[in-house]
């Protein structure tokens, strides 16, 4: 039972179609792998085990009957904790919804359920995707399977760890200004964050909504890609979403970058990145270059203005976003309140943590009267100019590099008194949301501590093919994403 933990899409297909395993033989051992070493890491906030069950034995009935499987059949996958599965918590990480159950099912568990997958359960995260470490999880912070004293990223922490423990094949994220590619930095996994629009966003519990952006994780390209197919594609309940044709990704995987021309970003390769991140993804540029790609540098200058536009712009709208969690229709209420505005007041002062009430505050002065022209609406104007650049550089190249994150994992407690500290661990993937682009992390080396370091691949709108084309290459061409977690290398 334990060989079948760490195998990928394709390979748990093959033994499922020979009948040489049985769903509920994958689900039983992948079970067994999250009850010895989730106490430790503490991934997940709740596992869906009844629903986990029912979808096994549907597989099993699928095989039985000799009909041909989906293409997630019997393959394990966690949801980050936003994203809606009726009849079990979605809490966003947050006291404010510690007993919500929506009634209802996101756009992409439904497509992954018809797919065949198995949902094994909801993932941790940072409280209402604000953050770049999970510590800012209401509930717990989960730990780094290469080392537990380190933090996974954020704020799809839970995700991340989950996939690169085996306690799940795939994992669904939410990334709405590095939040994917980040912890699958950290976490020495592939974490893309598509085109916006691209993946409905229906039952994602919105942070901010012109960014948030949903995506896989997982050990390896192919299983990226083959998921990203499934849960990709135009719907009716998202008026963002695109209607657009979804390709077949996995045909893409051709591992050719011949006659490529890849730009890497001068603003996102010097000051402020560790000198091990540079080395790793200098070498990453070359390895690229021997593929038979054209690689030279492109600076982007306006791409420094990312970080305090992001943090107007999504704090803006998480600010608007979050002002329903008022104590009336559901979550947390506070219930000693004397008359409506106190309640308010007291169930947002108890029911939401420190970074959330910071954000809040931040987005509410942007957009306050007076203040909005001067703040709100310069960042908008920033943000177009930072579309315009990548529009720019696109017209000359094909995709551009730069690391996912300035370092590798750091020590829980380390910038959690410092919210500056934290937040620029994200200046290399902000400008990717901004832009509404579509970016992937994957490992290409290890720091001097052994902890895995990103680098990051960017498109074009709609290039969301193309980067797994390259990423997939440079993947087959080196051995980084071989090497597991020591919490996997022991299951």
């Amino acid at each position: 039972m334990k060989e079948l933990v760490g195998k990928s899409v394709q390979e748990l297909r093959a033994l499922l179609g020979g009948k040489a395993v049985s769903a509920r033989e994958v689900l039983a051992a992948h079970r067994q792998h999250i009850d010895s070493v989730e106490p430790e890491l503490q991934a997940f906030n709740c596992l869906t085990e009844d629903l986990a069950a029912r979808q096994a034995a549907r597989v099993d009935k699928l095989i039985a009957d000799g009909e041909v499987l989906p293409p997630l059949a019997g393959v394990p996958i966690a949801l980050k904790d936003n994203i809606c599965v009726p009849g079990y918590p979605t809490t966003c990480s947050s006291r404010i919804l510690e007993s919500y159950r929506p009634p209802y099912q996101a756009t992409v568990a439904e497509r992954l359920q018809e797919a065949g997958a198995i949902f094994v359960g909801k993932t941790n995260l940072d409280e209402f995707a604000m953050g770049s470490s999970t510590e800012n999880s209401g509930f717990k912070p989960t730990r780094n399977p290469w080392n537990t004293a380190m933090v996974p990223g954020g704020s799809s922490g839970g995700s991340a760890v989950a996939v690169a423990s085996g306690m799940s094949v795939i994992a669904l994220g939410s990334d709405t200004g590095g939040s994917i590619r980040q912890p699958a930095s950290f976490c020495g996994v592939a974490g893309m964050k598509p085109t916006y629009g691209r993946v409905s966003r229906f039952g994602l519990v919105a942070f901010a909504s012109s960014l948030d952006q949903i995506g896989p994780l997982g050990r390896c390209l192919e299983d990226v890609a083959i998921t990203l197919s499934v849960i990709s594609g135009h719907d009716g309940k998202d008026s963002t979403s695109l209607s657009l044709p979804v390709p077949e990704y996995v045909k893409e995987l051709t591992g050719d970058v011949e006659g490529l021309r890849i730009g890497v970003i001068s603003e996102l390769t010097g000051q402020g990145m560790d000198a091990e991140v540079l080395e790793s993804v200098e070498l990453a540029a070359r390895q690229l270059g021997q593929l038979g790609a054209g690689v030279e540098e492109v600076s982007l200058p306006a791409t420094r203005h990312a970080l305090a536009v992001y943090y107007l712009i999504a704090t803006a709208e998480a600010s608007a976003n979050l002002a329903r969690y008022d104590g009336v229709k559901y979550g947390y209420r506070h219930r000693q309140a004397e008359d409506l505005l106190s309640m308010y007041r007291a169930s947002r002062q108890e029911g939401f943590g420190v970074e959330v009430k910071r954000r809040i505050m931040l987005g509410t002065y942007a957009l306050s009267s007076g203040y909005y022209d001067a703040y709100y609406k310069k960042a908008q104007q920033v943000r177009r100019l930072i579309k315009e650049e990548f529009d720019r550089a696109f017209a000359r190249f094909d995709l551009l590099v730069c690391p996912t994150s300035p370092t590798v994992a750091f020590e829980f407690g380390a910038r959690t008194g410092d919210p500056l500290q934290m937040y620029l661990s994200d200046i290399a993937t902000i400008p990717v949301n901004l832009a509404g682009l579509p970016g992937i992390s994957i490992p290409c080396g290890f720091g001097k501590s052994g902890l895995p370091i990103g680098l990051q691949l960017i498109g074009p709108t709609l290039g969301d093919a193309q980067v797994l084309r390259a990423a997939h290459a440079f993947e087959q061409a080196t051995e980084f994403h071989k090497k597991r977690s020591p919490v996997l290398s022991a299951a």
